[in-house]
């Protein structure tokens, strides 16, 4: 798990740099092109053993799990690694409250603490003054309620489906869906919704292409080494050490010219974590990343 929240926190990382030259729509059709080779190849060996039947539900997480993808570019490149990466993971908090909300599921008095300690922690990281934007904020954030929809959606979908097709489909949409911002940020492009239009460019030279191959790979070798992860040991204690991508994240943004985190944003992230641990500790069955 340690791995793997490095090598996200270098998929984070590498999109940065090349967000300086690229739309985040084209960063994540790279992301996921790569990905979906492999993907296709393990189906090609070995066949999906499924029920199926829900179709609609199965592309509803491929969409909201894309468009979390989007804001999670987005922020890295307004908010910085550290920033984003903290608002990426206030995930299972929203993930907990929606499961009470929209299933109905009972959460005992340990998960409502988590809850209440990580809207706290995300107060302190939001930090609502004039120097800070409101709009690059809230996208951040709204990452981690698109993530919480999509694992609530995964839920489901594992019963019913092979969990390659379920990656599959969130693959897929991360190809499609890019392919179409592109186009109509090419002829028909709309002033203020940035994070979800763009336009295409060929990379220039071998250290770009070098960059968008190692975005799917680095993004790759952190899901199989995330599986793993849960595959041998607890779900908790896992996801746990999984909070290290913001340690990792924080540091290499530093090395990339980024500020390190003031007093306030600390706080907020320690209080994230603790959520987060909390709530993951109270979970019986691990929730897999996308």
């Amino acid at each position: 798990m340690l791995g793997a929240a490095f090598f996200f926190s270098l998929t984070s990382a590498i999109s940065k740099w090349l967000g300086k030259d690229f739309h985040i729509v084209q960063l994540v059709f790279f992301r996921n092109i790569v990905g979906v080779v492999f993907i296709i190849s393990s189906i090609w060996r070995r066949p999906l053993r499924q029920d199926g039947g829900k179709l609609g539900l199965l592309i509803f997480r491929g969409v909201v799990g894309t468009l979390s993808l989007y804001l999670l570019f987005y922020s890295i490149q307004t908010l910085g690694l550290g920033r984003a990466s903290t608002y990426q993971y206030t995930y299972p908090i929203f993930l907990a409250l929606f499961s009470w909300l929209l299933i109905g599921e009972t959460l005992n008095s340990s998960e409502w603490t988590a809850i209440f300690v990580g809207f706290t922690g995300i107060l302190f990281v939001f930090r609502p003054d004039l120097s800070l934007s409101w709009r690059d904020n809230s996208l951040g954030l709204g990452n981690a309620l698109l993530t919480a929809v999509s694992y609530l959606s995964i839920r489901q979908l594992g019963v019913v489906y092979d969990t390659r097709a379920i990656i599959l489909s969130f693959m897929l949409s991360g190809i499609v869906m890019p392919i179409i911002s592109m186009l109509v940020g090419t002829y028909h492009p709309m002033e203020g919704f940035d994070f979800l239009i763009g336009t295409f460019k060929w990379p220039e030279n071998i250290y770009q292409w070098g960059a968008f191959l190692g975005l799917g790979l680095t993004a790759l070798v952190g899901q199989r080494m995330l599986t793993q992860s849960f595959t041998y040991d607890k779900a908790g204690r896992v996801a746990a050490v999984g909070y290290s991508n913001i340690l990792f994240s924080v540091l290499i943004g530093f090395f990339m010219g980024e500020a390190f985190p003031t007093i306030s944003m600390f706080t907020g992230m320690l209080l994230i974590v603790a959520g987060g641990i909390l709530i993951s500790a109270s979970k019986k069955k691990p929730v897999v990343n996308p």
